[in-house]
């Protein structure tokens, strides 16, 4: 039972997380114990431990009466993404050398998959685009390297901002992508790393320039 009890409270805060990394759960939006405890249909535990994990993540803080989504200041935001540049242009670099062919050929069919999306599909592509970058952080088979990244990843890439994507901008990430996964599955490690870091480096210019902060 104690691990069925602990496998449930997983389930719970991974639930959670995606709702606030998403933009599912939005900024300042007041996180209701006995609501959720309804709604995943478990007892409150489940619900505070998950609670006090998001908080370690960064993605709730305290509020008078229980927690709420953390909201992310625009100096914050990008100094992550500046971080996560970094971070994963390493992964892309080690996922050229060190990639298995398993791991190279998932990285290849997302890419594939999401060049079939267009623009109004906007929950598949947050989801997809998820996918493969964290595709290629598992390629980099550094799990240090991987959690590091998970933690700059806790707002990047959501609903809200996905949503006010331009049609052009939407199209020069297809291009970086593919640039991306083509020098990961050739094996070119200085290309990769430079096509992330300058992907993920240009992300942040549009973000800054759609938002004031999430």
């Amino acid at each position: 039972m104690q691990g069925a009890g602990v496998a449930r409270t997983m389930e719970v805060y991974e639930a959670l997380r995606d709702d606030i990394v998403s933009g599912k759960l939005r900024p300042n939006e007041a996180l209701i114990e006995d609501e959720l405890a309804n709604n995943f249909n478990v007892s409150r535990t489940p619900i505070r431990e998950s609670f006090q994990r998001l908080f370690r993540d960064g993605l709730i803080v305290p509020r008078k009466r229980g927690w709420q989504v953390k909201e992310f200041g625009r100096a914050e935001v990008q100094e992550k993404y500046e971080v996560r540049a970094e971070l994963e242009g390493l992964a892309a670099r080690l996922a050229a050398v060190r990639g298995s062919p398993v791991h190279k050929s998932k990285i290849q069919r997302i890419h594939k998959d999401r060049l079939n999306l267009n623009l109004s599909r906007v929950a598949e592509r947050v989801r997809t685009n998820r996918e493969l970058h964290g595709a290629i952080a598992e390629a980099a088979q550094n799990e240090q390297l991987q959690n590091m990244i998970a933690l700059t990843q806790n707002f990047y890439y959501n609903l809200r901002t996905a949503s006010q994507t331009s049609p052009e901008s939407f199209e020069r990430s297809q291009v970086e992508h593919e640039e991306i996964v083509d020098a990961i599955m050739q094996g070119d490690d200085e290309r990769a790393h430079n096509a992330m870091r300058e992907h993920i480096l240009r992300a942040l210019s549009v973000w800054l320039e759609t938002t004031d902060g999430l």
